[in-house]
């Protein structure tokens, strides 16, 4: 783990949504993320998605060129305290990789594409630590290619929705030409009636105190009402409100036509489209006012980073709650943990491991058995497949797959197909970390608290590992021939695993 941040250290995030890139850089101060920088660019990554989810290269050149210049902003801040995350429109794009290797070529730190409840997660986490107001709430998040829901108290949330819905795919699907009309408005309120009522009834249910919205769409709207003389005495934005900006919009035939107070350039697009998302919100949850957050998902980003350096890490809670849900042996999870983790400290220098890479493998050490909640037989593979397409809040949609790898491969044979597979997701660094967890999982084969030999793991090249066994082997003659069986599946990685013993040597 790394160590605690010192207050006055920096921390940065870029939150790559589907309408604009936001960077935020900020200072640890008594445990608070106080921000020092900012800078947000209209990009609209999803207004350059096809029918076919592919994203152009015009739309991938204008997040290029603005992720060069928010880098430009980041000399000061160490690549580890940096966490870049990308939304709904790199979350649909079918030809996403290629971005994300063009951006790795810009960016200090790989992108992580984060899934539609675990961005609601961390819009969470960002606006209740903007707000001094307690009691449970209701926040909404309408960014460009989805919306977010919560409900959480305090610190934590209790439910999390991501709908498919967001103010630049709605102004391509409705308002594409830049017309405005009652037709059509009424067309996206009805749409977006439509995602929001199948989670309606379980939110009305839990209930809240406190509506609460972020981002721009409802900041736009809000600042407009205050502007306009719409808004209440502390500046919210209502319902009645809101029918007067809908009312004033839908006078205008073009959204070059309209004239708001306090509206930007930037926005104008796309503001009938965050209209009638909004509304429709308002409408089916029956909302009459919200106050507006300055937090959001960049701010939830740095938080969570913030937790990780102070051993707060969201991961291995869920790592813990998986383990419950499909009631795995906690006491075998730790023993492959421990012997996973004094190989891997053995390995660590030699195969230029991280400390990142050492939490992969004792996350993925304490999963690898999930699958046996599902069938014996074959349950590494049932195993990966949780762990892949879960919602593990924490994780990043990289991160899982590189889980799922992991748990896919710790047992039976390994194909030197399956290599390739690995090395393409994570590397070779990614395929070491397998053949550690497999070595972990078998010494632990009797799943006995007996004590076991002494190992001794050396890398002695790039192809030849060796390891040493203390003591008698005679008691332990299953592990012996487990050992001998392993060399030949090491071989298909192309690795020569020699074991040296008193009783086996070769």
């Amino acid at each position: 783990m790394s160590d605690f941040l010192i207050d006055e250290e920096l921390l940065a995030a870029i939150d790559m949504g589907s309408n604009s890139f936001h960077l935020a850089i900020a200072r640890v101060d008594h445990g608070e993320v106080k921000k020092v920088a900012s800078m947000s660019e209209k990009v609209q990554l999803a207004a350059g998605l096809d029918e076919n989810k592919i994203l152009s290269e015009a739309a991938q050149q204008r997040g290029l060129a603005c992720l060069a210049r928010f880098v430009g902003r980041l000399s000061s801040v160490q690549a580890n305290r940096l966490r870049v995350v990308a939304t709904n429109a790199l979350r649909q794009a079918k030809n996403g990789h290629e971005f994300i290797q063009r951006a790795a070529e810009i960016l200090p730190k790989p992108i992580e594409i984060i899934a539609g409840r675990e961005e609601a997660r961390l819009i969470y986490l960002g606006v209740s630590h903007t707000m001094a107001n307690g009691g449970r709430r209701l926040v909404v998040d309408i960014g460009g290619g989805s919306t977010e829901f919560i409900i959480g108290e305090e610190f934590e949330p209790i439910h999390t929705e991501s709908m498919q819905m967001g103010c630049v795919a709605y102004t391509k699907a409705f308002f594409s030409d830049g017309q405005i009309s009652q037709k059509a408005f009424d067309k996206a309120v009805t749409a977006a009636c439509k995602e929001i009522s199948g989670m309606a009834n379980t939110y009305k249910e839990a209930g809240w105190d406190t509506v609460v919205g972020s981002s721009g769409t409802i900041k736009a709207c809000r600042q407009i009402c205050v502007n306009m003389g719409w808004s209440n005495d502390k500046e919210q934005l209502t319902r009645e409100g809101l029918e007067k900006l809908k009312d004033k919009l839908l006078k205008y035939k073009h959204v070059s036509d309209m004239e708001f107070d306090g509206l930007k350039e930037d926005r104008r697009a796309v503001l009938p489209a965050g209209v009638a998302i909004l509304y429709a919100v308002f409408e089916v949850l029956g909302i009459e006012h919200l106050v507006y957050s300055d937090g959001a998902l960049r701010e939830g980003v740095m938080y969570d980073l913030l937790g990780r350096f102070q051993h707060e890490d969201i991961r291995d809670r869920s790592v813990h709650a998986l383990m419950g849900r499909y009631n795995a042996d906690v006491k075998q999870a730790e023993r492959v943990v421990q012997t996973a983790q004094r190989l891997f400290d053995q390995v660590e220098q030699p195969l230029n491991l991280s400390s990142e890479d050492g939490d992969l493998l004792r996350r993925a050490a304490y999963l690898h058995e999930i699958g046996l909640a599902i069938s014996h037989s074959g349950y590494h593979r049932h195993g990966a497949y949780l762990v892949q397409h879960s919602d593990i809040p924490g994780f990043s949609q990289i991160d899982q797959n590189h889980l799922s790898h992991l748990v896919a491969h710790h047992r039976r044979k390994l194909r030197q197909d399956s290599k390739l597979d690995v090395q393409k997701v994570g590397g070779q660094k990614l395929a070491h970390l397998c053949l550690l967890l497999r070595l972990a999982v078998l010494l632990n084969h009797s799943r006995s608290d007996q004590m076991l030999p002494a190992i001794e793991l050396q890398v002695l090249n790039d192809q030849q590992w060796q390891l040493k066994v203390s003591g008698d082997t005679k008691q332990w003659p299953l592990l012996v021939a487990d050992l001998h069986d392993e060399q030949v599946q090491f071989r298909h990685w192309d690795i020569e695993l020699s074991i040296q013993s008193e009783q086996f040597d070769d």
